[in-house]
């Protein structure tokens, strides 16, 4: 296996081992491959004619690429794909645990699609299999059910898919990426077509959810640059800003492409694809973009000063590099109209990061030990659902456990028999509505606990970069937090 798991990681490839012990959920897994795969084939049958490729077409995309991405669609119905699927062998459950189908708020037993009216983008893995999508609405106005609003809606998380560890066309870019020696981040699926259609094959974006390290770890396996191309409006900017520092912790070179205002990826290379391979040919290095673009919008020195001082200096203090921090420590010194030494003597006032061969401490920062308090009353409260299932406390358990954990659905997993066990004896015959009501709360109360202590990580993190938007936001999540703890031990 050692062998086989480092030419796999060379590769970029997970291998998934199964023995004795978890056949069943091997045999699960392949099941849930074989669902997305056929989802992918159905949507895609739907494609030719319907609105979602009027809606490609008219965003520029060719139809050599529509094909090449698979592009689907979604019809406009409460039900199509769920009684096509179930007709095809496919269960509910498995519907559901792929994130096919969702069941309707407050009527158990009824379910209906996820996704209609959408255009349709497969999400791949890094071995080119389907374990989510994308869909981009097709409706021009608000829906009157009031359901289906959002612009894009994503595939939840599930047993194949985690939006921490998934970039959109990465699949398809790994190659590219070596090649180019830099991964192209652009903000959306449409965004990265268009790139791959204008020969920038080495482009990927995320998928509904921020930059991670875990992101920023796939990338390193092909190319340790990174080029940011987003948005030049105030939020594509601060975007920018997080993402940057989080890459420059990682051990990443960044650059960025500066995009008129107002233009993103796909409007700029429908338009004028020379100008954009102008941009990303002009990409300057973080530190360089983000200096040039605060002297430009800021004419007070005073303010200018203090904003480089809360943005630039903790970008250039998470370089690991000595000589490119010196390099970038001169750069501003001549922007800003200062001395080195007092660039110098600012860098130094900054947290210092305590460095080790794989990057900083910042980064290597884990989240508590997984066998939890939180994990143990998560397998009893499941376990419950399991020993006394089609009751009105299984009922209440599982609204109460997907409230808690702000879920979906309920987690798909298989239980050891100890545990179903252990939630029989405790419960007996007849459960007890105070034991389970002392069971949701101390459920609860370790949630809430376990995303405090993560928040107070990442509220050191955002301290130590100097970054004031994290640090803004990270002490906002802590006192929302610890507010909920206080409330919940009344």
């Amino acid at each position: 296996k050692g062998a086989l798991k480092m030419l796999a990681e060379k590769a970029g490839v997970t291998i998934e081992y199964s023995g004795g012990g978890n056949r069943e959920d091997t045999s699960k897994k392949e099941r849930l491959r074989a669902l997305m795969s056929r989802a992918s084939e159905w949507y895609t049958f739907r494609f030719t004619g319907s609105p979602a490729e009027t809606y490609a077409q008219k965003r520029g995309l060719s139809d050599e690429a529509m094909v090449a991405w698979r592009l689907g669609f979604a019809p406009d119905a409460w039900r199509t794909l769920l009684e096509a699927f179930t007709a095809e062998g496919f269960t509910i459950e498995e519907l559901l645990a792929a994130g096919l189908i969702k069941e309707a708020d407050g009527k158990q037993g009824t379910y209906y699609d996820r996704f209609r009216n959408r255009l349709m983008f497969p999400i791949r893995d890094i071995a080119d299999r389907i374990v989510a999508f994308t869909g981009r609405t097709l409706e021009t106005s608000k829906s009157d059910d009031g359901v289906q609003t959002a612009k894009y809606l994503n595939s939840p998380e599930t047993e194949l898919y985690h939006k921490s560890e998934i970039l959109f066309g990465m699949d398809r870019a790994k190659d590219a990426i070596r090649v180019r020696k830099f991964t192209m981040l652009v903000e959306g699926q449409i965004d990265v077509i268009h790139a791959h259609q204008a020969g920038f094959t080495n482009a990927v974006a995320l998928s509904g959810t921020a930059l991670t390290e875990r992101h920023l770890a796939l990338m390193k396996r092909y190319s340790e640059n990174l080029m940011l191309v987003l948005d030049a409006d105030p939020a594509g900017l601060k975007a920018t800003a997080r993402s940057a520092a989080l890459a420059l912790y990682g051990g990443l070179r960044v650059k960025v492409a500066r995009l008129p205002k107002g233009k993103d990826p796909a409007d700029l290379i429908g338009e004028d694809p020379k100008e954009f391979t102008k941009r990303v040919t002009e990409a300057k290095p973080i530190v360089d973009f983000f200096l040039a673009e605060l002297a430009e919008q800021e004419s007070d020195p005073h303010r200018l000063l203090r904003l480089a001082e809360g943005i630039v200096l903790p970008l250039i203090n998470a370089i690991p590099s000595p000589m490119e921090r010196e390099h970038f420590m001169q750069s501003a010194a001549r922007t800003l109209g200062l001395s080195s030494e007092a660039v110098r003597e600012s860098l130094k006032r900054l947290p210092k990061l305590q460095e080790t061969a794989g990057g900083s401490s910042v980064q290597r920062t884990a989240v508590p030990s997984a066998r939890s308090a939180r994990d143990t009353r998560s397998e009893i409260l499941l376990a419950v659902l399991h020993a006394y299932p089609d009751t009105p406390l299984a009922n209440r358990v599982k609204s109460e456990y997907i409230r808690i954990t702000e879920a979906e659905q309920l987690p798909q997993i298989v239980l050891p028999e100890p545990v179903l066990f252990q939630a029989e004896q405790a419960f007996g015959e007849e459960p007890s509505e105070d034991a389970a009501d002392e069971l949701l709360h101390a459920f609860e109360e370790a949630v809430i606990r376990e995303a405090y202590q993560e928040a107070v990580m990442n509220l050191r993190r955002a301290e130590a970069s100097g970054d004031v938007f994290l640090v803004v936001d990270a002490q906002d999540r802590c006192s929302k937090l610890s507010a909920r703890l206080a409330e919940i031990g009344q």
